[in-house]
């Protein structure tokens, strides 16, 4: 706590001018939102999704994380239209993770997981060319998170990625 010449104590301190600001490097790549379940919604997390990457330092991945982004939440919406998805982004070890949950509950019968399932693979076969071309991995499955729903994940290598854009 700092205190004025009157001996006033204030609790909030007093901001000044950041002299040691580090700018945003790859490392520190952590962010996430939660998009209302609409079709709009895959536009806004691709453009936050380059803005990010741009922000980091990682523009050269943007062709193959934004397109993955933009796969996942069309996906998503398509099995929770009305609902909720939360996405996240973060960059570790040289590769971007991408994590989306959406609403949408496992069922309890076998035949109907696997239905369904199928069904979202089927649905992210682009994603899926993409998360290949990139030596990267992509997955799917029930969220463990309280209030269920489904998980889905992308990992992208940021040589990969490099490469799927033509940069390397």
């Amino acid at each position: 706590m700092s205190v004025s010449a009157v001996g006033t104590v204030f609790a909030c301190p007093v901001f000044a001018e950041e002299t040691d600001f580090v700018p945003p490097s790859p490392d520190t790549l952590t962010y996430s939102l939660t998009l209302p379940a609409e079709p709009t919604s895959s536009r806004i997390a691709r453009v936050a999704t380059r803005a990010v990457l741009q922000g980091h330092g990682l523009e050269d991945m943007a062709d193959a994380v934004v397109q993955v982004v933009g796969e996942l939440i069309a996906c998503a919406c398509r099995f929770t239209p009305g609902d909720e998805v939360y996405v996240s982004l973060r960059y570790r070890e040289g590769a971007l993770r991408v994590v989306l949950y959406d609403g949408h509950r496992r069922h309890e019968h076998p035949r109907l997981v696997a239905a369904c399932d199928a069904r979202r693979r089927a649905a992210l076969r682009v994603l899926g060319r993409v998360v290949r071309e990139c030596d990267g991995e992509w997955g799917l499955g029930e969220a463990r998170e309280p209030g269920g729903g489904t998980r889905m994940w992308a990992v992208v290598p940021w040589r990969g990625a490099r490469g799927y854009a033509g940069v390397e």
